[in-house]
């Protein structure tokens, strides 16, 4: 009995060869983009849990109101707030500061580029990175220890032993000796900490000076609870301790007049749970993976396998009814209901079943280029965990249920009598099939919608006015080549020669997301005192500090609104600054200049020569804010080296660039790129999301599109009498397209009408992410319902000008 079953259902899908095909190749698509768009979020949602206790280990960070009302959120600590911690919080199991220590180390007279962490003893014990040689309690216990990667081990050393070698490390220009006390594994693909060595804290060049200065940030804190302290206690308990030691903040947000946050505090010192460090795009700039897109990736997975199923029932219930005299004949030969319901669900396990296997065929051919579109690490060892085939299993099953299912019940129900009798009707004619295309272009036009809005926010961030002229300008990493100062000088003795170099200079951070993939931001606080007699009355400022050489406004094309750029001719330069407007209007001055700060009482005061206008230091995710300028130190050199060059030929003007770093550092891997390009890499993430949804709208059009050819072709020939009638009676071939086609457009237009409003909001919600957007227009939902009517209309067309260029004789003998 079974094998006749399976004979009769490989005979009905290979006699409706049209229908078998669309249903395989819908399901086969859907099941493979399905699959690796769940992998992906998987993948994603599995950052950091491989560490033991993850739940218990937590990120600080510092949250306040400015005085327009928008939240400020700040990762960067201060370097005495660990040990004021661990004093205060002794039950703690752990507590660590982590930060950038150095790139470039030297053995052997070889030097290697590689990413050195600065952290604290405890880190080891805190996180489960699995150290392979060495002692979790002693491999960071002096100040000259470093404990390195697996992979950095292999590349330095070979097959030679590591534990007790002797390393020279670059840092801010000084070469110091460290002793290799420790071997850790290398950290996984998931995980939110990337590192090949580590180092101590104190090994930072102004550690010493820093050290008790709570309002100079550069660093984040990582801490981990005892198991019976919950988060939302301990944040309450950090309240008074902030009060402690940060007392002057509170009493300058007062004075200034700084709305309180939502927890009722001036400033609060808040944490975020490991798991959710990952996700975090407010601390980082937006670089973060927002939850948003891996739920994103998700529920497009699923309308995907929704439309392909919708199709799958659609057809499966239209082609049944030219089957019903089969059925009829069945049940009056003893076939009762489930046999008949096994029957046609067997021959939907069995399209899904064919469908599955194409699909993972799809996904694993897919694979290399998915990664690359999608910036993903997947591989075949995703495919085999054993909770994603759970889940993989489960999907299947639930597909194949409902989309094979509902149809085989159908058929299994037809009344004996009416089918005999050639009078089969089903009620409400057309209501499932009609309420299923609608959810099939909604889907389609909320897609669509979403592509066009993000397409134009990624265009907006890339045409937005920065503050400064991004293009023609080069940025080269120093890497601990040498100290940063000389490395400028020394470009610039070599390139200034050719007349394609405009200008060169350096800056400690670099502007947008460089080849080196490195970000940090300097954040300082403190008082201004405008009457240097009156100490009652204060301004309270909060800037980004960045060290910079000379010629920086020139390099990057800004010009100054008040006094002027820093000059070799003035000897006071080098304690001189150049600040922003909103740093002018923080201090409350219409002029600033001449005027002097006490960032550091160590440092002494500091005369600003310069206000310039406002520019984006980070990406649009965040506001401009104010941001001061100094030249560099010997100990806060730079790390970028800057040039303009002229618009001819920039490739060469680059090629010139690479060759006389060469020169100057030819042991140090040249890295140096376009700030233009810098910039884009800020919005890989939108990109890659404006990739996501181009990619499933096109998936969702396409399976909309051949189910609604199927169902085209089968209304077509159910109404082929119909049509030979008109066709008789004078009809026109444009009056029977438009009958048959504006049944079908009207679903397509209550789909946009239901769509409209979905998308809006949605795209509402995702552009708060961002301090600069475009505008959501109505021209874009427009613009998404004409596209999707085209294409339907297209569709249906097609059949519909076939049916109507049949001969009317032919058409009124079809039975």
């Amino acid at each position: 009995m079974i094998r006749n079953y399976i004979k009769i259902a490989f005979r009905n899908l290979w006699k409706n060869k049209t229908y078998t095909f669309i249903n395989i190749l819908g399901l086969s698509v859907a099941f493979g983009s399905s699959i690796l768009l769940y992998l992906t979020s998987a993948f994603e949602l599995s950052f950091d849990n491989f560490h033991k206790d993850s739940d218990q280990i937590f990120r600080l960070y510092f949250s306040s109101k400015q005085k327009d009302g928008t939240s400020n959120i700040s990762g960067t600590m201060a370097y005495p707030l660990t040990p004021a911690l661990k004093a205060d919080f002794p039950e703690l199991v752990g507590v660590t500061r982590i930060n950038w220590g150095a790139n470039s180390v030297t053995y052997k007279d070889k030097k290697f580029d590689k990413m050195i962490r600065s952290a604290d003893a405890d880190f080891l014990k805190m996180f489960s990175f699995p150290l392979l040689k060495g002692n979790v309690n002693t491999s960071l216990s002096a100040l000259n220890n470093i404990v390195i990667s697996k992979n950095m081990a292999d590349d330095i050393f070979g097959s030679e032993e590591p534990m007790g070698k002797q390393l020279m490390l670059d840092i801010a220009g000084k070469h110091s000796p460290f002793i290799v006390t420790g071997v850790m594994d290398d950290f996984p693909e998931n995980s939110s900490i990337e590192y090949d060595a580590f180092i101590r804290t104190e090994t930072y060049p102004e550690y010493d000076r820093m050290k008790n200065e709570w309002n100079s940030q550069n660093h984040e804190v990582f801490l981990k609870l005892p198991p019976n302290v919950s988060q939302s206690a301990f944040e309450k308990r950090l309240e008074p301790f902030l009060q402690k030691y940060m007392k002057a903040n509170f009493d300058g947000a007062k004075k200034e007049g700084q709305p309180k946050n939502e927890r009722g505090q001036y400033l609060s010192l808040l944490l975020t749970p490991l798991s959710d460090i990952h996700f975090d795009t407010a601390i980082v700039s937006g670089q973060g993976t927002s939850k948003a897109y891996v739920y994103t990736l998700l529920t497009i997975a699923g309308l995907i396998l929704l439309i392909a199923s919708i199709n799958f029932i659609n057809l499966t219930v239209a082609s049944s009814l030219t089957r019903a005299k089969e059925v009829g004949v069945r049940k009056s030969l003893g076939a009762s209901k489930s046999q008949l319901f096994l029957q046609n669900w067997g021959e939907a396990f069995l399209v899904c079943s064919v469908a599955l296997i194409l699909g993972l065929g799809l996904a694993y051919i897919s694979l290399p280029q998915f990664n690359k579109m999608f910036r993903s690490h997947l591989s075949i060892n995703n495919f085999l965990v054993w909770s994603n085939l759970i889940i993989l299993i489960i999907g299947f099953l639930l597909v194949t249920i409902i989309a094979g299912g509902y149809p085989a019940m159908v058929a299994s129900r037809f009344n004996i009598v009416e089918v005999l009798k050639g009078k089969l009707s089903m009620k409400k004619p057309g209501f499932l099939r009609n309420s299923l295309i609608t959810t099939q272009f909604t889907v389609a036009c909320l897609l669509i919608s979403c592509t066009i809005v993000v397409f134009q926010q990624l265009k907006y961030l890339r045409t937005k006015p920065l503050g400064y002229n991004k293009e023609q300008v080069i940025s080269v990493p120093i890497n601990g080549a040498m100290q940063g100062s000389i490395a400028v000088e020394k470009m610039r003795n070599e390139l200034l020669k050719y007349p394609s170099i405009v200008s060169i200079s350096g800056s400690r951070i670099n502007i947008g997301r460089g080849l080196d993939g490195s970000s940090s931001k300097s954040m300082s606080g403190f008082d201004y005192y405008p009457n240097a007699n009156n100490l009652n009355v204060s301004k309270q400022i909060l800037t980004h500090w960045v060290f910079v050489e000379y010629d920086f406004l020139k390099t990057m094309d800004i010009k100054p609104l008040q006094g002027r750029d820093f000059s070799k001719q003035f000897g006071t330069d080098s304690s001189a600054i150049v600040v922003t407007e909103s740093f002018a209007k923080q201090m409350g001055e219409k002029n600033a200049v001449d005027k002097f700060i006490l960032p550091d009482s160590s440092v002494g005061r500091i005369k600003i020569i310069g206000v310039v206008p406002d520019f984006n230091l980070y990406s649009l995710h965040e506001k401009r804010e104010a941001i001061t300028l100094q030249l560099t130190r010997k100990m806060r050199g730079v790390s970028y080296i800057l040039v303009r060059v002229s618009p001819q030929n920039m490739t060469a003007s680059m090629d010139l660039v690479k060759k006389t770093w060469k020169e100057i550092a030819p042991e140090t891997e040249f890295q140096g790129s376009f700030i233009d390009e810098n910039v884009n890499r800020w919005y890989k993430k939108e990109e890659r999301l404006s990739q996501i949804f181009t990619t499933a709208a096109g998936i969702a059009i396409l399976l909309s599109c051949m189910g609604l050819f199927a169902i085209a072709l089968i209304v077509i020939e159910q109404r082929t009498k119909e049509i030979g009638v008109r066709k008789v009676l004078g009809a026109s071939i444009p009056n029977i397209v438009t009958l048959i086609s504006k049944d079908f457009l009207k679903l397509v237009l209550v789909a946009f009408v239901i769509a409209t409003p979905i998308a809006y909001y949605l795209m509402s919600k995702w552009l708060e992410d961002f301090a600069y957007k475009t505008d959501l227009s109505w021209w874009i939902f427009a613009l998404a319902g004409i596209v999707s009517l085209v294409i339907a209309f297209l569709t249906v067309s097609y059949q519909a000008i076939r049916a109507a260029l049949m001969n009317p004789v032919k058409s009124l003998k079809t039975e």
